[in-house]
């Protein structure tokens, strides 16, 4: 059972860049990785996925050459570099595992979710 932990989040001006962390016990190359967001009021949306072993990625393309997602097995973690932020990339931000091979934008193709951490962006 893989358990995940985000962190990074916090209050930065438009404009800025944050890290996202993602500490994952039991972590392995097998395991496809991917990045949602929930903003006040709306469903969970698909950020970010990538492969075990991180040589594939996919993005929404609200974050398009803006975010970028990698990851490092050795730490058993998953990153969330974003750049550029924008209000409407306010979000609380949650890190989850692919029940299979899978980097798309399904969530129903996900089966372990942290707790999320808050990104807030002011104009």
């Amino acid at each position: 059972q893989v358990q995940l932990v985000e962190s990074g989040g916090g209050l930065v001006q438009a404009g800025n860049s944050l890290r996202l962390s993602c500490a994952a016990s039991g972590l392995t190359k097998t395991h496809d990785m991917a990045w949602f967001r929930q903003a006040p009021g709306k469903g969970r949306e698909f950020v970010a996925a990538i492969s075990g072993s991180g040589y594939l990625t996919n993005y929404a393309d609200s974050v398009k050459g803006r975010f970028t997602t990698s990851r490092d097995n050795a730490k058993n973690t998953v990153y969330l570099q974003m750049n550029s932020l924008k209000p409407e990339d306010t979000a609380v931000y949650y890190c989850t595992k692919a029940a299979r091979y899978y980097i798309g934008s399904s969530e129903t193709q996900y089966d372990s979710w942290g707790q999320g951490t808050q990104v807030t962006v002011s104009s």
